[in-house]
């Protein structure tokens, strides 16, 4: 068997053995990242698998890159990578993943026993750098400035029932008058 037909049948096995599995994530068809523990675990670290063109009979290429891993000690790291390197050789010639994948689970504490986690440093600023950014917040907080489109939509504004202004223009000031008008000179003949 050449070695993309035995990447052919291995893939095909690891999907049918990890569908639906969160731990394991295909990102290629020669790329994978597995990972060993749960999420809440602090312990917990993923695998990224790389296989060559030649693979299985060159070792894929194993990697605790993941931004998950940056809490992982260099020292723990590097042990991992170690015990994980020896299984490679150790399986080297056959389709490997999920035997990798299974050590590494079954195997988690040990690799992790030395594991203290990597607290990054909080930089503190002091207050008077506190109080110039919330100056300039206040400043930012001024009123902006509106465009003469903005403005034309504020003028043209209707009341609650879709009408504009009562006298918004002449014509209808002139309308309401004559009307009125109308009605006063019908209520004061009707008086006399």
């Amino acid at each position: 068997m050449t070695a993309n037909e035995d990447q052919e049948m291995e893939l095909e096995a690891l999907r049918s053995i990890y569908e639906g599995d969160e731990c394991f994530k295909e990102i290629s068809p020669v790329s994978f990242q597995f990972r060993i523990g749960e999420l809440e675990d602090s312990k917990a670290f993923i695998l990224d698998v790389t296989w060559p063109e030649t693979y299985p009979e060159t070792a894929p290429q194993l990697s605790l890159d993941a931004f998950f891993n940056n809490r992982i000690a260099p020292g723990t790291k590097q042990l991992i990578m170690s015990k994980l390197e020896e299984q490679v050789e150790a399986n080297l010639g056959t389709a490997m993943m999920y035997t990798l994948f299974d050590w590494a689970k079954e195997n988690q504490e040990a690799l992790m026993e030395n594991h203290q986690p990597v607290v990054t440093a909080v930089t503190l600023t002091s207050s008077s750098d506190l109080t110039t950014n919330a100056s300039t917040a206040k400043k930012k907080e001024k009123k902006e400035q509106l465009t003469k489109a903005q403005k034309r939509r504020i003028t043209n504004r209707t009341d609650n029932k879709g009408d504009l202004p009562r006298g918004w223009d002449w014509v209808d000031v002139i309308k309401h008058v004559s009307e009125n008008l109308l009605n006063l000179i019908k209520i004061s003949l009707n008086t006399k």
